[in-house]
């Protein structure tokens, strides 16, 4: 069973958006097993995208991912991570297709795209970790696991 992390940025949030995202997730049969409403600081912005940190789009993504509350889960599932990157569509609402979420419900062209994914096994792993400790993780045995992966 893989994990990924996934954020619902602070455009998500005010524009209240939360409940028909998690939808999305649930119906694909995913299994969310951690979820935290927070305000990320500064400091965890700097290492969760520490990689971006040379770009000229860092201060600006740094200040919108700290502007405001945004929702943190973990979701895991049958290879979740590409099923979520799916579900999620390109990273800008302009070339997002329809039926996935940036190209349903974002509206910003080029800057706010409502969703983070982890885009591997390893970088999941990594922001799992800087956003939950183990025994914030609920893994459960889900009533309607054999409806979605038979033996």
């Amino acid at each position: 069973m893989q994990r990924t992390l996934i954020i619902l940025k602070p455009d998500a949030v005010q524009r209240q958006l939360m409940g028909q995202i998690i939808t999305r997730f649930e119906q694909r049969g995913l299994q969310m097993i951690a979820c935290k409403f927070m305000r990320i600081t500064p400091d965890l912005a700097a290492k969760h995208y520490a990689e971006h940190v040379e770009k000229p789009f860092y201060p600006g993504l740094v200040k919108y991912m700290t502007s405001d509350p945004v929702l943190v889960m973990v979701w895991q599932g049958d290879d979740v991570i590409a099923a979520a990157r799916k579900m999620m569509g390109a990273t800008f609402a302009n070339n997002a297709e329809p039926g996935t979420i940036r190209g349903d419900l974002g509206s910003a062209p080029n800057t706010y795209n409502l969703i983070h994914g982890s885009d591997s096994a390893e970088s999941a792993a990594r922001e799992i970790k800087l956003f939950f400790g183990e025994d914030e993780i609920c893994d459960y045995d889900m009533a309607t696991a054999d409806w979605i992966r038979p033996k």
